[in-house]
């Protein structure tokens, strides 16, 4: 007999701003115990000492969750130069301090942000990553000084663009692609200036469709828990939690939706091959599609078309759910 989950149902998404100075994973069950939610999970965590953007997913959501992790990002990080730390970010220890060339100016550091790395680019991710080696994150490696060789990998960023330059600080707005370390290329830059350079702010904006000015910092929704604590039931406690939650379909929001009718929902949900009438051209090949019903309208999960017009699905709401 399967194990029944304990906490109650939960379905959505909650846009978490994470405080610094806590692992990702941490701010997740925290937000998990408040909702008493059985199913939980993260988008792509952010390191201890980075703050902002933390999609938790809870329920039917979680089906949906690899979609985040394939999103654009976009950050905006502050770069101590001059000194470079084991960890590439604020957090390690200073192993190597040298000056700041004489020659350094905005406009030099900008010109290298626009030439070395904008576009498609190569980086090396840091051994204090959470990239894994053989099942074992980097960096818990990385603590016992084990060192392994670490895979370069091509990202792209979109943009990069100088915010400030304050003397040995630099402040930088990034929009990049999935598996992009900012610490390299902080790293990366301070090497080619000459002097070294080390992550000392790091928060992350957006993720996917989801933008900086939708996300709740968590010491506000422990607020929020608080004052309604000596008024309201435990009822009315969840349900005004939930309204803080996007659909489980907000991470696909913006791909192309198929209505289908009673019939093709009652088949598609016994597991069933569908095939759109494609006379019309009205549903050519499309490598990923919402399905919806039209009789309820309700989200039935996400599917693709092959060219002769057979629906296949790839991610399906829970039917208890749905």
């Amino acid at each position: 007999m399967a194990r029944r989950a304990k906490g109650r149902p939960v379905n959505g998404i909650f846009l978490l701003d994470k405080p610094g100075g806590m692992s990702s994973n941490r701010a997740l069950q925290i937000v998990k115990r408040i909702y008493g939610a059985a199913k939980t999970g993260h988008t792509g965590a952010l390191d201890p000492l980075a703050t902002g953007m933390l999609p938790l997913c809870f329920g039917e959501a979680t089906k949906f969750s690899q979609f985040l992790l394939d999103a654009d990002k976009r950050y905006i990080t502050t770069a101590k130069l001059g000194q470079r730390t084991d960890t590439s970010d604020a957090d390690g220890v200073v192993v190597e301090e040298r000056p700041l060339p004489e020659y350094l100016t905005a406009e030099l550091i900008d010109e290298l942000l626009q030439c070395e790395f904008t576009g498609l680019i190569t980086q090396v991710p840091s051994m204090f990553s959470a990239l894994k080696h053989n099942g074992q994150p980097l960096y818990k490696l990385a603590r016992q000084g084990i060192q392994v060789e670490v895979k370069s990998r091509q990202v792209t960023v979109f943009s990069i663009d100088l915010l400030d330059f304050r003397g040995d600080e630099v402040d930088l707005d990034i929009r990049c692609s999935k598996g992009t370390y900012i610490r390299s290329i902080v790293q990366d830059m301070g090497e080619m200036l000459g002097c070294g350079a080390h992550v000392k702010m790091l928060r992350r904006l957006d993720s996917g469709p989801y933008k900086a000015e939708s996300m709740m910092p968590l010491a506000d929704l422990e607020q929020l828990v608080e004052e309604m604590g000596s008024e309201a039931s435990p009822e009315r406690i969840q349900t005004r939690l939930d309204e803080l939650l996007l659909p489980p379909w907000s991470p696909v929001a913006d791909t192309p939706e198929v209505i289908l009718t009673g019939q093709q929902t009652r088949t598609l949900c016994f597991g069933q091959t569908v095939v759109l009438d494609t006379s019309d051209g009205a549903n050519p090949a499309q490598p990923l599609v919402r399905l919806l019903d039209g009789d309820s309208g309700r989200f039935l999960g996400i599917g693709e078309i092959d060219a002769e017009g057979t629906l296949l699905p790839r991610r399906l709401m829970s039917t208890q759910e749905s």
